[in-house]
């Protein structure tokens, strides 16, 4: 096949391979990540590789590109939804992906984060969050736990942590989800519905860092630990978990409360029932906060999917209209129409 012949037949995870040596650490959850991606985005529908964009920041998550067998873009930290989002507006017809850490997204590209969301921009982002810097050896992220000692906190880190979740509701974007490195089935049914997601889809995934931060999801992952300490969130269905999906949430007034069925007081009816396609905020934002209590599990799966136009969409459109008005546009009648001088050299 030429260099410039597109493949039409179905693709393999292969496909989506550039061959490259994979240079993450040994046991590193970000594999896992890599992993799901490339198996996944051969099943999604009428997709073209040579059509597919991964943009990065800084980190060990921002090498992604250099992995995958499509088009990449390794830019500068934190400044990867920026990247993306004027990709995304002059090339509608690509399909753009960020991949980012918890460092990179959360800290000095914060801003840029929250306006793709609110923005509505059709991107998929998907957050690699080890809960530390991992790349530059070991110093607290703005998602590590308050009292977290590294090297740049000694004596334990005296920030609150961001929620990324919340934060990301709170932004308005159009479809938010979670999964684990360590639930390979799970994450990629969450990058498949991202993928499938018209408008900007958030998919944040607890991985591990084994070197700087091994054992941060440990209660999550471990056979042993994982049925008492996670929930699965699934549209439509009560939120139960446990080893026999004998314990569940109910609300008492806006506080979650972790029942048991077997305790002859509570029954199935008095579970929430999840809907993710609720357009109220308050259900999703109770949900995304149950991180913040060590007594209640940690919600994994489809936080909230809601439709509206996206931002792309919406200039492409405001575009044509003014062409039909006014006829296509000079830029160089533009520039000098009015309002022009010249800086004298002295």
């Amino acid at each position: 096949m030429s260099s410039t012949e597109i493949k039409t037949e179905k693709y393999t995870s292969k496909d989506f391979s550039s061959g490259q040596d994979v240079r993450w650490c040994p046991g590193c959850g970000d594999y896992s990540i890599l992993a799901q991606v490339q198996r996944t985005l051969p099943n999604i529908e009428n997709i073209v590789k040579e059509k597919v964009v991964w943009v990065s920041g800084i980190g060990c998550s921002s090498r992604f590109p250099y992995y995958m067998g499509t088009y990449g873009f390794h830019g500068i930290h934190g400044r990867a939804p920026a990247i993306a989002t004027g990709l995304k507006i002059a090339r509608p017809d690509l399909t753009v992906w960020v991949a980012t850490g918890d460092g990179d997204l959360l800290s000095i590209g914060g801003n840029h984060f929250i306006h793709a969301c609110r923005k509505n921009i059709d991107l998929k982002i998907i957050l690699f969050n080890n809960r530390i810097y991992g790349l530059t050896k070991g110093q607290y992220s703005p998602t590590s736990e308050k009292g977290k000692v590294t090297k740049t906190s000694p004596y334990g880190s005296v920030d609150y942590p961001f929620n990324a979740i919340s934060l990301a509701l709170g932004s308005n974007a159009t479809f938010v989800a979670r999964s684990l490195d360590r639930e390979p089935k799970h994450l990629a049914e969450m990058i498949d519905r991202a993928a499938a997601h018209k408008g900007l889809a958030f998919v944040e995934v607890y991985q591990n860092c084994n070197i700087f931060n091994d054992g941060a999801f440990e209660l999550l992952t471990e056979k042993e630990t994982k049925d008492d300490h996670v929930v699965i969130l699934e549209h439509g269905k009560p939120m139960l978990f446990g080893k026999n999906k004998d314990k569940g949430i109910k609300l008492d007034g806006f506080t979650p409360v972790v029942v048991d069925l077997n305790d002859g007081r509570h029954t199935i009816n008095d579970i929430i029932v999840h809907d993710e396609k609720d357009h109220g905020m308050v259900r999703a934002f109770i949900l995304s906060h149950l991180t913040d209590d060590p007594n209640l599990p940690t919600p994994i799966g489809v936080f909230r999917q809601v439709f509206k136009p996206t931002y792309d969409e919406a200039m492409v459109e405001q575009i044509e209209q003014v062409k039909k008005k006014k006829g296509k546009g000079d830029l160089e009648k533009l520039l000098f129409a009015t309002n022009t001088w010249e800086v004298s050299e002295n």
